[in-house]
């Protein structure tokens, strides 16, 4: 009897780890990208007209999931004025689902991309439809499952321009700062050969260390820590996405990405070259951090 009750006990074990993960659409996941990063948005330079077409298009699928505006609808505008390019009207879309603590989370994903040279797009597919398409698989999953703490989803613009979405979000919050418990950022989730997802920041904020190793591997990919101590130099991704404004405000964050791969930045970042299996694994990963920490987060501060 005793051997019958403890092998129940172990054939069931799969099923209870298996229910702690998050599931998502993953057609969805990947055309969301593979829209997102067609020639047709010609590379979602800020500014362009692939911009705008991109900004319809994530307007439309907040919309579909549900997400709510803070005013009128979803786009915060802002300008752009560096020695390197200006910009009248870049545009971050912002929505959110609310919550019951009083307190938020902020999920960030660029939208923007390098535009084209020539006759080349620069799609972007890794960089960062990818981080979109999860952004708005997570949007839709809290839509159906309501969160804790309000999430706040925002795809910025102007990433590539020096983080400008960032700095204008953060220069106008739609909720007072001290409110913001974490920023969960994304920027390249979809193309690494090892199956390896990084989550950076827990280095600066080590608080952030019990909720990600509750994030379990999946079959594609599995949750590696690290690319966030200041020795290791370009390595050290701290300054190298819109989490840094954050961090610059001493708000925590976690940064979700993958190692540079031969794509990166170049006409090749195309929908073709994704790991499918990985990708979708990927931002089923964060989509278990996500859970996670909006459940078990408290008042306590993580800084």
């Amino acid at each position: 009897m005793k051997k019958t009750i403890i092998l129940a006990a172990l054939l069931s074990l799969p099923f209870v780890a298996s229910a702690q993960r998050v599931l998502l659409d993953a057609s969805q996941l990947l055309q969301d990208v593979k829209v997102l990063s067609a020639d047709s948005m010609g590379g979602r330079l800020s500014g362009s007209e692939g911009s705008k077409m991109a900004q319809e298009y994530i307007q439309t699928r907040f919309k579909q999931a549900g997400l709510k505006a803070f005013g009128d609808d979803y786009k915060q505008y802002f300008k752009i004025n560096t020695q390197r390019v200006q910009v009248e009207q870049a545009t971050n879309l912002v929505g959110y689902i609310a919550g019951k603590s009083g307190k938020a989370i902020v999920v960030t994903a660029h939208y923007d991309h390098v535009g084209f040279d020539g006759e080349e797009v620069f799609n972007g597919a890794d960089d960062n439809a990818s981080g979109v398409g999860a952004l708005l698989a997570a949007a839709t999953y809290f839509a159906k499952h309501p969160p804790k703490h309000t999430i706040i989803f925002a795809a910025l613009d102007g990433e590539e321009l020096g983080l400008q979405g960032a700095k204008a979000f953060l220069g106008r919050p739609p909720v007072p700062q001290n409110d913001i418990l974490l920023n969960v950022n994304m920027d390249m989730l979809s193309i690494n050969k090892k199956g390896e997802l990084y989550a950076s920041g827990a280095y600066h904020y080590p608080k952030l260390l019990p909720y990600l190793n509750q994030v379990k591997p999946r079959a594609g990919a599995k949750l590696m820590l690290g690319h966030d101590r200041p020795e290791q130099g370009h390595d050290d991704w701290t300054g190298q996405s819109d989490h840094a404004v954050f961090h610059k405000y001493k708000i925590p964050y976690v940064y979700f990405g993958v190692e540079d791969h031969p794509y990166y930045h170049k006409g090749t970042d195309e929908f073709k070259q994704i790991n499918q299996q990985f990708y979708a694994d990927a931002a089923g990963l964060v989509l278990d951090f996500l859970k996670v920490v909006d459940a078990k987060l408290g008042q306590t501060p993580l800084n």
